[in-house]
C-alpha cells in the first residue's frame, strides 16, 4: 500500500507541473489558432497592388483585426512574437473572392475564442477581442456588398 502511495506521489509531482502550465491561456490553441485566423483574415483584406480602390470598410475591418489580435495576445498572454504561420493564404483569389474568404476566416476565430473561459482576468480580454471580431465580419460583409453594387 505503501508503495502504491509513494508512486502515485511521484506520478503526481512529474505531472503537476504538465497540469498547471495547461491552464494558462496562452497554452490553448484555441487562441493560438484564433491568432493564425486573424493574422490570415488581415492578408486577405489588405491592399493589394494593381487594386484601385480599398473601401473604407476594409479599413475598418482591419482595424478591428489589430485590436482583436491585441486583445487575444493580452488574453493568452503571448509575447510579441508573431505565430502567424501562414493560414489561408489566398494570393491567387480576387478581391470579393479575398473578402469572403476573409469572412470564413474571422469566423472560425470568433468560434475558436467563444469558449468558456475560466481566467476571470481572461474574460474580458476575451470577450473584447469578440467584439472587434466581430465588427470586422461586419464591416467585410459592407466592403463585399459595396464592391456586389460597384460603389
Amino acid at each position: 500500500m505503501k508503495l502504491k502511495l509513494s508512486a502515485a506521489a511521484a506520478l503526481f509531482s512529474l505531472l503537476m507541473p504538465f497540469t498547471a502550465h495547461a491552464d494558462l491561456p496562452g497554452d490553448r490553441p484555441a487562441y493560438r489558432h484564433a491568432l493564425s485566423n486573424l493574422h490570415a483574415a488581415r492578408r486577405s483584406l489588405q491592399h493589394r497592388p494593381g487594386e484601385i480602390h480599398v473601401g473604407i470598410n476594409e479599413d475598418i475591418a482591419i482595424t478591428d483585426i489589430d485590436r482583436a489580435i491585441g486583445e487575444v495576445k493580452k488574453s493568452a498572454r503571448e509575447d510579441a512574437t508573431n505565430r502567424d504561420d501562414g493560414v489561408g493564404d489566398d494570393a491567387n483569389l480576387d478581391r470579393p473572392g479575398r473578402l469572403h474568404h476573409a469572412v470564413e476566416l474571422l469566423e472560425k476565430a470568433h468560434d475558436d475564442l467563444n469558449r468558456e473561459e475560466s481566467d476571470p482576468r481572461a474574460q474580458a480580454l476575451r470577450r473584447r477581442a469578440l467584439d472587434h471580431i466581430d465588427h470586422a465580419i461586419d464591416a467585410t460583409r459592407h466592403a463585399i456588398r459595396d464592391i456586389e453594387h460597384g460603389r
